[in-house]
């Protein structure tokens, strides 16, 4: 119950975003198309949230996955949907222009 806490306060282990990428992470872009277009980290795969479900074999599940939004909360959505799927190594980027500026 702590750690949840921890976690949702951002008080919980620090993720290395550049190791993750380097160690073949996948980062999912929940957001919408239209909103993709407008800029999104170099790489990244848009799936939007609402049709996360029916894309799922797009992604790998032997990979880790950083999912990603426009502030976080689609983001944080996609990985709980995810983690009940059965992926193991899944982590929120929260905002994708802030996830940028970790992996740079």
């Amino acid at each position: 119950m702590i750690n949840t806490i921890k976690n949702i306060l951002g008080l919980g282990p620090k993720v290395d975003y550049k190791e993750l990428l380097k160690n073949g992470a996948q980062i999912i872009d929940v957001r919408t198309a239209g909103e993709y277009s407008t800029g999104h980290v170099k790489g990244s795969i848009n799936i939007p949230l609402n049709a996360l479900s029916a894309n799922i074999k797009k992604i790998n599940k032997d990979l880790p996955v950083i999912t990603c939004c426009a502030s976080g909360m689609r983001s944080g959505a996609a990985k709980s949907t995810l983690k009940s799927m059965g992926f193991k190594e899944v982590h929120n980027g929260g905002g994708w222009t802030s996830l940028n500026l970790k992996l740079h």
